[in-house]
């Protein structure tokens, strides 16, 4: 792997506009709304120019179901196809939270756990 595998984060909220206070106050930026229908959804400044750019971007995410504090902050590792690394989350211990799922233009992804319980995601763009 060339890259930092580390490509996006998600942190889990319940209160959408405590939260996004809290982050733009205390980074000093303005988060912008992603258009998603199902998931209330607010990233951190990315550089659209530049994916390559070092560093990772995310969001903090309010989803039905997924409570925040505990294991709320998701991290997703950067994959060529995101179904191969998931098969080999169950070959070696893990689950299947969420298989491969199109995000649209931003690509796929799976949700996995490990062989400790923790969730973290899978990224690819095929």
């Amino acid at each position: 792997m060339k890259n930092n595998p580390v490509v996006w984060f998600e942190i889990y909220v319940q209160d959408m506009d405590r939260a996004k206070a809290f982050y733009e106050s205390t980074f000093q930026l303005t988060l912008e709304k992603l258009g998603n229908p199902d998931i209330e959804m607010w990233t951190f400044p990315m550089n659209q120019g530049d994916m390559g750019a070092p560093g990772a971007s995310g969001a903090l995410v309010k989803m039905p179901g997924v409570p925040s504090g505990g294991n709320s902050t998701l991290v997703y590792f950067s994959c060529n196809d995101c179904a191969v690394e998931e098969a080999r989350v169950k070959e070696f211990g893990g689950q299947i939270r969420e298989a491969k799922m199109s995000i649209g233009e931003y690509g796929f992804i799976s949700l996995v756990v490990d062989t400790e319980g923790n969730l973290f995601g899978l990224h690819s763009m095929q």
